[in-house]
């Protein structure tokens, strides 16, 4: 069956393939389950229990056990507990019943203490310490007593049954009856960026008499938002931080369009739409889109992405028994990979886009290309959604100037941009891995394809788009990435629910909000097709308002809030909120005003710039809190209408960019210029030249800094060469005490490359 609606291929998977590539879902489902369902429960992480403080008071029946027997020997007593603790036939029994050795350490010492501070013991326990100080009892007889104590202090021990079932996370489409109930279509339109996958999806939707899409942007469900309504099909927009209704009396329209966390698993629909579905594996956001597959009410499910995630899709819903007809692009337009590097900025042309993955490269070549008389728009991922389209409108715009854009990662989705070539100015990324710690990487091959495949868009004016490097030595490496095939999703992300953790919470009363999440995470059981996302993010707000006093859903909403936990005022600001909250004193315009000092004035340098965008946060944290409490953070209308200014005010800003730039380090220009003349001297590797010419000696201190680590620092991101040269010119101020002229400093620059080249000649 062929597609017509727009010049592309398209074919519908149907028949006996299909029945083929079922049976084979079918059979992988099978023994995942198998695997999974024949395995023992997995024991608890028993470093994350924390043993719960119990009062030292004197016991209901006061002295009663010193009356009927005789007072203790504490010393004596010592001597029998110790010897209690070595016996392993009590370590044994204690393992039995949940207390692994660090368990059975931490409840013997915290049983130890009891039992020599308190005042007086509960009868039936001094009776029996005092049988065995006469020898009239065995050892072994404290045993009850002690596990008695144990469960007090660890309360987890006795509910641990109850704790897994609620941990059980091993059959997800169970959580959603409304959909289980309905028989429902799904529809995989799979292919690259610029094939129109989408665009075939929209249309359905488009045409349906009730529809949701869900996007993983705020860019992009405005985008389906106003597309919608200007085809005359109104269509309400949900986002964390916004609600606007077409209609003016507030009625929900029938289609409505989305960020993927906000989507109604319990309203009906005829026709949803599921954008980059291969965000299913995400690590942090991947349960939004298992949550959106698995749970929304429709007739017809269209599901975009990623060819690599076709068959497990196909597996996920054979175990709802649902059948997947696949829909399969071509791009529209081609992309080719050149075979020289650009080297030099002194080779830009017109719709070229530098792709960074810093704020700090972003900042350092924007700098570099205005010097040389070029205007340039700038994306990043901290902007606001309003300079961002700002940005890419002003690049797009045939009649303006601005011909080069410098961006990072951010334009890889949600951003119709019209870009003849995509230039690599680095391939590796900050990540953060499982544990949490941030590392450097290589993107990988879907990256680089979502990335590569802005080039030539199939609206734009560029029909063909190319790719290729800053630097020569990435070029190979670059081809060798978009060489290999996309890795397969295998796995789809879960997040516990605040209703499961209000279940762990009734059962551990006394545990802390990240304490309980972390246990949850230790005694969850998922099967071989789901993963449990990272919850790092949300552990570090819960410890951040642990001391704040909030009843457990309000502190579950308030840690699911999505703040920038790198920006310290964006933090700072979330502790004031919940603070506020606590007292049930309302956040009010007046309030708020006072905490961000609005109004705010134009910056001035791109410290002010940043902070900006951290201010532009705490007002988006505000309005995403007010569609959660209401009552208490009342004045929306207020607070939208300060932002939209503070987005003109950040617009202004970043179309200043370069004037920021020289404002934060005046004498940044002489630096920046002598390197753009260098690399356009260097026909070599321009990130040796960078260098060579940044690790030239700076006085003591500089002296120490290793050459081979500098470069390694610049090439895998975490300097720029800007900030290298300015580290040393510092150092250098540092030692002398005083602010040598721009001059001095490049005189002093010039003579010591000199010396270092004269070294390596006698070398």
């Amino acid at each position: 069956e062929k597609c017509v609606d727009r010049p592309l291929l398209c074919h519908v998977s149907s028949g006996s393939g299909l029945l083929h590539k079922q049976c084979q879902a079918a059979s992988a489902v099978c023994s995942r389950n198998v695997s999974s369902n024949s395995s023992p429960p997995k024991g608890p992480d028993t470093s994350l229990f924390v043993p719960v403080s119990l009062k030292t008071d004197s016991a209901a029946d006061g002295s009663v056990g010193a009356e009927l027997t005789q007072p203790l020997d504490k010393n004596e007593l010592l001597k029998i507990l110790n010897r209690f603790y070595k016996r392993k036939e009590m370590q044994r029994l204690a393992a039995d019943n949940g207390l692994d050795a660090r368990l059975f350490h931490q409840a013997f010492i915290s049983f130890r203490k009891h039992v020599l501070e308190v005042s007086s013991l509960p009868a039936d326990l001094h009776i029996i310490l005092n049988d065995i100080c006469c020898g009239a009892g065995h050892i072994d007889d404290i045993y009850p007593y002690f596990m008695r104590h144990a469960k007090q202090i660890f309360p987890m021990l006795d509910c641990m049954d109850d704790l897994r079932k609620i941990s059980d996370l091993r059959v997800p489409p169970n959580w959603y009856p409304e959909a289980r109930a309905i028989q429902r279509k799904v529809i995989f339109h799979a292919g690259p960026t610029n094939s129109g996958k989408t665009y075939h999806a929209i249309q359905r939707y488009l045409a349906a008499k009730s529809g949701v899409y869900c996007g993983p942007l705020k860019l992009l469900a405005h985008e389906i938002f106003e597309k919608s309504n200007n085809s005359g099909v109104p269509c309400d927009l949900v986002t964390g931080e916004e609600r606007t209704f077409v209609d003016l009396d507030g009625r929900a329209a029938d289609h409505v369009a989305c960020t993927i966390e906000m989507c109604s698993v319990n309203t009906p629909y005829e026709v949803a739409v599921i954008d980059e579905i291969q965000m299913i594996k995400d690590p942090s956001r991947g349960w939004a889109w298992t949550r959106a597959l698995l749970g929304l009410c429709a007739e017809e499910i269209h599901v975009c992405g990623e060819s690599a995630a076709v068959d497990f899709i196909r597996e996920l819903m054979y175990t709802t028994g649902e059948e997947v007809e696949v829909h399969t692009y071509q791009r529209l337009t081609p992309f080719s990979v050149l075979d020289q590097a650009v080297e030099s900025l002194d080779n830009l042309r017109p719709g070229d886009c530098i792709v960074c993955f810093s704020k700090n490269d972003i900042y350092s070549i924007s700098r570099q290309i205005e010097a040389r008389g070029l205007e340039c728009a700038v994306i990043y991922g901290s902007l606001p959604p309003g300079t961002k389209l700002s940005q890419a409108k002003k690049f797009n715009d045939p009649d303006d100037p601005c011909k080069i854009l410098v961006a990072t990662d951010a334009i890889g989705m949600g951003l119709n941009l019209s870009i003849k070539r995509i230039i690599f100015n680095s391939l590796v990324k900050p990540n953060v891995n499982e544990k949490g710690e941030k590392q450097m990487e290589t993107i990988s091959t879907s990256q680089a394809l979502q990335i590569a495949g802005r080039a030539g868009r199939f609206s734009s004016k560029f029909k063909e788009g190319e790719v290729t490097t800053m630097h020569r030595d990435d070029l190979p490496v670059l081809k060798e990435i978009l060489s290999h095939l996309v890795d397969p999703i295998e796995i789809a992300g879960l997040h516990p629910t605040a209703e499961q953790i209000e279940m762990f919470a009734y059962h551990l009363p006394d545990a802390t909000l990240s304490n309980l999440v972390d246990i949850f995470v230790s005694l969850s059981q998922v099967d071989g097709l789901y993963f449990v996302c990272n919850i790092d993010d949300f552990k570090f707000l819960a410890d951040m308002i642990q001391h704040i006093p909030l009843n457990l859903r309000s502190r579950y909403v308030f840690c699911t809030a999505p703040i920038n936990k790198k920006q310290p005022f964006v933090c700072t600001s979330f502790l004031k909120f919940a603070r506020q909250f606590s007292r049930d004193e309302p956040l009010t315009f007046g309030w708020v005003c006072r905490h961000i000092s609005w109004p705010v004035a134009q910056p001035k340098n791109i410290k002010d710039l940043v902070h900006l965008e951290a201010v532009h946060d705490v007002l988006d944290l505000y309005l995403w809190l007010s569609y959660r409490f209401m009552d208490m953070f009342p004045d929306t209308a207020l607070i939208r209408e300060i932002q939209r200014e503070l987005d003109n005010i950040i617009q202004q800003g970043v179309q200043n960019i370069t004037r920021l730039i020289r404002a934060t380090d005046p004498t940044i220009t002489n630096t920046l210029q002598a390197q753009g003349s260098r690399q356009g001297q260097t026909s070599g590797n321009s990130r040796a030249g960078d260098s060579n010419y940044l690790t030239g000696s700076q006085g003591q201190r500089g002296q120490m800094m290793d050459r081979s680590l500098a470069s390694r620092l610049v090439r895998d991101g975490l300097l720029t060469p800007d900030l290298l040269w300015q580290l040393q010119r510092e150092w250098s101020k540092d030692q002398k005490q005083d602010v040598p002229d721009q001059h001095a400093l490049d005189t002093e620059h010039h003579n010591n490359n000199n010396k270092g080249k004269t070294k390596k000649r006698k070398k």
